[in-house]
């Protein structure tokens, strides 16, 4: 069975350090923290309702899911914004391009790495994950969800830290550039939505009501929530806890008027779910395609040959 063989020089390297224990340590640390503060909360709540304590911890699913989401989209694009620009300052970069590895498979190399080391944190996770299932009740189907959230997150956030070590020479500058991406998905995305809701409000109260062609195309600009982590997640948890959908009355401009052309369609059923999972898969391999292209040590070369050629004709 082939197996990369940056991935395997790092994960044996990684395993032999102290590192990932006491990496393991504090990711657990930090779980066990916020498990006893929901678990405070909830013996709290109890005492004052006539539900029983055990049907109320279905509620530490989302809250010890969201808890490890958070870290992986904060650590995953920190190890993989320094993998690049690491190998640049160590000044190995040269000789790690003079191998027989293609761009794409150093790439796929330093990013795979970052995703096992991720998904072993999660998996280290899954006897306190357990608890809602075991004692709550939930269905065990929620927990290969949330592997599957877990390994999308580590995906995207690994595509951009790469991305941006491409990008930069120096480890602090990628890791720096890495959260300015982040801010472009989570609040760039929601700018025009807002700005177009405004609008909608404005009009609305001056002429009393939407034009037609506001009203028919303004609601498709929602559909740029679908690249919105934030919003993808709280779709994921409102359909798994309440068996709803929080982007069912999206673009709808406060209720008041139906939602036409294509988000109407996405926010029927799960097609927001679907359709923002294979944006977000489509985005994540783009950004590596962009990131080996990025460090083809023979891509200038092309250039000046086909100019040389050129100017010989």
């Amino acid at each position: 069975m082939y197996l990369n063989p940056i991935v395997k020089k790092d994960i044996m390297v990684q395993s032999r350090s102290m590192k990932i224990c006491w990496g393991i340590f504090v990711y657990e640390l930090v779980l066990a923290l916020v498990f006893f503060l929901a678990m405070s909360i909830i013996q709290g709540n109890s005492r004052y309702s006539t539900g029983n304590i055990y049907s109320a911890m279905v509620w530490l699913y989302p809250v010890l899911a969201i808890t490890q989401l958070i870290i992986l989209g904060l650590v995953v694009p920190v190890k993989t914004a320094s993998s690049i620009s690491g190998e640049k300052e160590r000044q190995t970069f040269d000789i790690m391009m003079t191998t027989g590895m293609s761009p794409i498979s150093v790439i796929l190399g330093k990013v795979m790495t970052a995703i096992v080391q991720g998904m072993f944190f999660v998996v280290a996770s899954m006897p306190v994950m357990a608890l809602p299932f075991i004692i709550g009740g939930m269905s065990w189907a929620y927990l290969f969800w949330f592997l599957g959230i877990a390994l999308l997150v580590s995906l995207f956030s690994a595509s951009i830290g790469i991305l941006c070590s491409s990008l930069c020479k120096k480890s602090i500058s990628a890791v720096i550039l890495s959260y300015v991406f982040y801010l472009i998905f989570f609040l760039g995305t929601v700018v025009p939505p807002v700005v177009v809701a405004v609008v909608a409000e404005n009009l609305r109260y001056t002429l009393g009501s939407i034009p037609q062609p506001f009203e028919v195309y303004g609601d498709n600009i929602y559909l740029c929530l679908l690249l919105n982590p934030a919003v993808y997640l709280a779709e994921f948890f409102a359909r798994v806890m309440a068996g709803e959908s929080l982007t069912n009355n999206m673009g709808s401009f406060a209720g008041q008027t139906k939602a036409q052309g294509p988000i109407a369609l996405m926010t029927t059923g799960y097609w927001w779910f679907i359709s923002a999972t294979i944006l977000f898969v489509g985005i994540s391999f783009l950004f590596l395609y962009f990131a080996s292209k990025r460090i083809n040590p023979i891509r200038g070369g092309r250039r000046r040959a086909s100019h040389a050629v050129k100017n010989r004709h």
